[in-house]
């Protein structure tokens, strides 16, 4: 069992992800001041809701710096959803900058016929490299998909997966060493999901 800290800035998934995690034998702790979280072993960053509004929640917990230090400090981290976007320097979603820890942009989905804004619901995820969650041909996980805006890095090496979304392929997994980001749920994404997190967790040291 591992002491996992989500960091609680009035944005996040926190429930959903509380109970997926306790489901698979882990302690979590909420993290509102960076003292709760030196008994954790990982990190998770949730988040739902619009880039801007985050940002100033997440600058008001007075968490960024030490959140950087720890991700920078090689500890396991793992951003969901709009957790994985405020990575990313900026977002087309507002003019707030992001944490800036990937360099890279958050864009609005394009408009492809026959295609709805948001992507929501069920899609495959498409290696495209063997990561932390999936090997490369590992095919047939379906996972639960809910946003209007998509993350593209500078260095597409960090791409650890994608989806098909039209004749657009949308970044799903990013992976940089320690940082781990889902712009899907897992919470929410049912086996799958739960495979995943497991995963994720038998990599934590």
């Amino acid at each position: 069992m591992h002491k996992i800290g989500l960091i609680d800035y009035g944005m996040g998934n926190i429930h959903s992800v509380t109970k997926s995690l306790e489901s698979l034998g882990e302690e979590t702790i909420l993290i509102k001041n960076f003292n709760e979280s030196k008994a954790c072993k990982a990190l998770i960053l949730p988040g739902v809701g619009a880039f801007d509004p985050a940002m100033i929640n997440l600058k008001s917990t007075d968490l960024i710096t030490d959140l950087k230090n720890w991700i920078d400090s090689g500890k396991s981290f793992l951003g969901i959803c709009l957790g994985l976007q405020l990575l990313f320097e900026s977002s087309d979603e507002g003019k707030v900058q992001g944490l800036g820890i990937i360099k890279g942009k958050i864009h609005k989905i394009p408009n492809i016929v026959n295609q709805r804004i948001p992507h929501m619901g069920w899609c495959q995820l498409l290696p495209t490299k063997t990561n932390t969650l999936l090997e490369l041909d590992e095919l047939n996980n379906w996972v639960y998909f809910v946003h209007s805006y998509h993350a593209i890095p500078e260095d597409f090496n960090i791409i650890a997966a994608q989806v098909n979304y039209g004749s657009e392929k949308l970044t799903a997994i990013i992976e940089n060493n320690n940082l781990l980001a889902c712009q899907f749920h897992p919470e929410k994404s049912g086996k799958t999901g739960e495979k995943l997190l497991r995963r994720w967790l038998s990599n934590i040291q």
